[in-house]
């Protein structure tokens, strides 16, 4: 009984031993091979091992003492969770000479041995980074940073103009009003509940400040789209991948966006799989299970290469020109399956002309012959 309760006693105390005579003779910058670093909003925990994989660094730091100590350690390899504000520690350590590398959470949570908590997060990132068959994030710089929050803005308007307009169509409901679909109507709608009489004063000055509300989100759609579009018509990659049909002005912007190192992706396929659009695999004792599209990766750029794979396959179904390919495949499957299979062509297209700007671009996935685009 007593080896019961002394022995966990005894190992947290030798543990504490060992980690603060780390902090009172400081690490030798020499021996460090590599550092793993769990991020916070307060204290940052660091977990150096040497060559040996010996550890030689357990360290917390406060969120002011970071750039000091980094800045004054010798260059070294450094792991971080890709998660918020990970892109700018990683460019601040760049600027020092040290070598970042960027992780997906969920590839580092099978190396936390137990529990969870700051230490074992940095071990696991220690770890995680040493395996050779590891996938890192790359980098982006503050332009590519910046480019991104201007398409988290687009979004978040659109998600706040459908909010708004559902929650008019359900007021208006209540009065007798209703709408067809679509946002070009909303403005009718509120039209005429103004002109309307009947309905109480109190109720048609709610619609007139929901009305105000509309025009205000919509005009600020229309200045972030002018921006997108500005951003797209400079960029000439943007503007071929625009060619390709189903993709459009959004959805090449997107794409350029999204995969800051599409030369990572050893196939198109790959580049597929990394959106989310390959099924996913059930596989065993040699009896292949392929289930839905795994879904993985950035939602809104699959949304988009799926809503312009469907306005393709509309296109078809109402008697436009398609190629052979797309005209067989919705004889043998449901229009949904094959819009998502027509966004996995138009994906594995897109990778291959960012990839290959100099070769041909082989876009004609959807339309007619006539329809694919040109080279530049």
């Amino acid at each position: 009984m007593g080896v019961g309760v002394d022995g966990p006693r005894r190992h947290r105390l030798c543990q504490d031993e060992v980690v603060a005579d780390l902090k009172q003779r400081g690490p030798s910058v020499e021996q460090i091979s590599r550092i793993g670093m769990d991020t916070s909003k307060h204290f940052f925990q660091l977990h150096g091992v040497n060559a040996a994989e010996k550890v030689v660094l357990r360290k917390k730091l406060r969120r002011k003492d970071v750039v000091a100590f980094f800045e004054a350690l010798a260059p070294t390899v450094i792991a971080i969770e890709a998660c918020g504000a990970s892109h700018h520690w990683a460019r601040i350590l760049w600027s020092f000479g040290h070598e970042v590398k960027l992780i997906a959470p969920q590839l580092v949570k099978p190396y936390v041995k137990r529990g969870k908590n700051d230490t074992a997060d940095a071990e696991a990132l220690c770890e995680a980074m040493s395996r050779p068959t590891m996938r890192f994030v790359p980098v982006k710089t503050a332009e590519q940073q910046a480019a991104l929050m201007m398409v988290g803005l687009r979004d978040r308007l659109i998600r706040n103009r459908t909010q708004l307009s559902n929650a008019v169509r359900g007021y208006a409901a209540e009065f007798g009003f209703t709408a067809a679909r679509g946002m070009v109507h909303i403005d009718p709608l509120l039209d005429r509940i103004q002109a309307d009489e009947s309905v109480p004063v109190l109720a048609r000055e709610l619609f007139a400040a929901q009305a105000e509300e509309y025009a205000q989100l919509q005009a600020q759609i229309a200045e972030v789209d002018a921006k997108l579009m500005a951003w797209h018509k400079t960029d000439e990659c943007s503007r071929r991948l625009a060619n390709i049909p189903g993709i459009g002005p959004i959805g090449a912007t997107l794409l350029l966006m999204k995969t800051p190192a599409p030369e990572m992706f050893r196939s198109g396929r790959q580049f597929a799989a990394w959106i989310g659009l390959t099924p996913k695999d059930h596989s065993t004792a040699g009896k292949v299970r392929l289930g839905v599209i795994t879904r993985a990766g950035d939602e809104a750029l699959r949304s988009v290469l799926v809503v312009g794979a469907t306005a393709v396959i509309q296109h078809v179904r109402r008697g436009g020109r398609g190629s052979p390919w797309i005209v067989g495949l919705l004889k043998r499957k449901p229009p949904k399956l094959a819009a998502v299979a027509l966004a996995n062509k138009m994906a594995r297209t897109a990778w291959k002309l960012i990839t290959r700007l100099d070769g041909d671009a082989e876009a004609g996935v959807g339309l007619a012959p006539d329809h694919r685009c040109q080279n530049s």
